[in-house]
């Protein structure tokens, strides 16, 4: 199970662009005593855009650096990620190469926005990074006509596979628009060009259930899975609001689901009451930390919990 130990991040007007929320914690072992995490803070207009905290990889409660500029600035208008950047995957390729998966935003007209896959690149070990492409590399095809989002990459040996976030249409709900999706599967030999056989991994376990937001580690001869999942018509922190789940795979391709071997549950108050989200996972020597949100898609900021047998 994990054991909950609180919450250690949170923005509130910290400046003029870090105004509110600590969206989408996404983790990686720098050194034997860092773990960065990297998230998405708000901007006055609402925008996303990405820097990262550093805390100690023995007690993540502590933090030890937070860096106050982007690492990553919005595209050029009229690009994938104009309106919202997020990170949400890294891989280390090198001792100083890391590569940043990322969520892009458009703001839309008939629905309330799009999203596509990016990828930026560090050659100092996650200090900076520069775009790899002004344009996305997972985009909405013939097959995936609405978008794509929220990826994990996972490199083994010389195989990269992701899994990732694939809309599968819109819900009326209230006048609205809600997004539907679905976690779906990609292969690569390099990371950066992508096949796409348009196979569901985690197919939503009611009708207009989404699925999201996958972080994976290989233990015990098995993929392992958390990811985030909610209704369509009370998410907000809601009834139907986000939660974290779980499945297990041999071959990272077919899945087995079972959220309550997810291990982690609502408080009973406080920050992480209405809502549990965006989870990253990540193994440090013998231990395993778990980074998420909680209420309001990260409002109330950034929290862990340590796996306990």
């Amino acid at each position: 199970m994990w054991q909950k130990k609180g919450r250690i991040h949170s923005i509130d007007n910290y400046n003029e662009w870090m105004v509110s929320h600590s969206c989408v914690p996404t983790a990686v072992l720098l050194d034997d005593q860092t773990i960065r995490i990297y998230y998405a803070p708000r901007n006055s207009e609402g925008k996303s855009i990405p820097t990262y905290i550093d805390v100690s990889a023995e007690n993540p409660k502590k933090i030890l650096y937070i860096h106050e500029t982007p690492i990553l600035e919005l595209g050029e208008l009229g690009t994938f990620d104009d309106g919202g950047i997020m990170p949400c995957s890294i891989v280390r390729v090198s001792e100083t190469c890391l590569y940043l998966y990322y969520v892009g935003w458009n703001a839309s007209v008939m629905v309330p926005y799009r999203n596509a896959i990016g990828l930026a690149i560090s050659n100092d070990n996650g200090k900076t990074f520069q775009k790899a492409f002004r344009g996305a590399i997972v985009e909405r095809n013939r097959d995936e006509p609405f978008f794509t989002a929220s990826p994990c990459v996972f490199k083994q040996d010389e195989k990269w596979l992701m899994w990732y976030a694939s809309s599968t249409g819109f819900v009326n709900s209230e006048g609205k628009p809600e997004p539907l999706y679905e976690i779906k599967y990609a292969y690569s030999t390099d990371g950066i060009n992508w096949e796409r056989p348009n196979i569901t991994c985690i197919p939503p376990a009611e009708k207009y259930q989404c699925t999201a937001r996958p972080t994976v580690i290989y233990e015990d001869s098995l993929y392992k899975m958390w990811f985030t999942y909610r209704g369509s018509f009370d998410y907000r922190d809601g009834k139907e609001s986000y939660r974290i789940g779980y499945a297990e795979s041999q071959d990272g391709l077919n899945w087995t689901r079972n959220d309550k071997q997810a291990g982690i549950d609502f408080s009973a108050e406080g920050w992480d009451s209405t809502m549990q989200t965006y989870p990253s996972v990540i193994e440090v020597e013998n231990r395993k930390f778990l980074f998420y949100n909680g209420n309001g898609f990260g409002k109330t900021g950034i929290g862990y919990a340590e796996w306990e047998d």
